[in-house]
């Protein structure tokens, strides 16, 4: 599992999926996340601007990733 530092105490998930290399574009995001391929902590999420702070667990196919501080 990768982990993605990020400096303010949240980040947004779109933003993340972008920051850590799992899409390409925001427009990339809107489309996985609106076909139910994203899961964050176990449970699927389809809205880009949740809210992540340390310690959630992003996964998107076979990639995770874990939001430290």
């Amino acid at each position: 599992m990768d982990t993605v530092s990020i400096t303010p105490p949240s980040i947004r998930l779109g933003q993340l999926l972008k920051l850590a290399n799992l899409v390409d574009a925001g427009s990339d995001a809107k489309v996985v996340l609106a076909q139910g391929q994203v899961s964050v902590n176990g449970a699927v999420e389809t809205r880009r601007g949740r809210q992540l702070v340390p310690g959630d667990v992003v996964r998107l196919g076979g990639m995770s990733v874990q939001v430290t501080l």
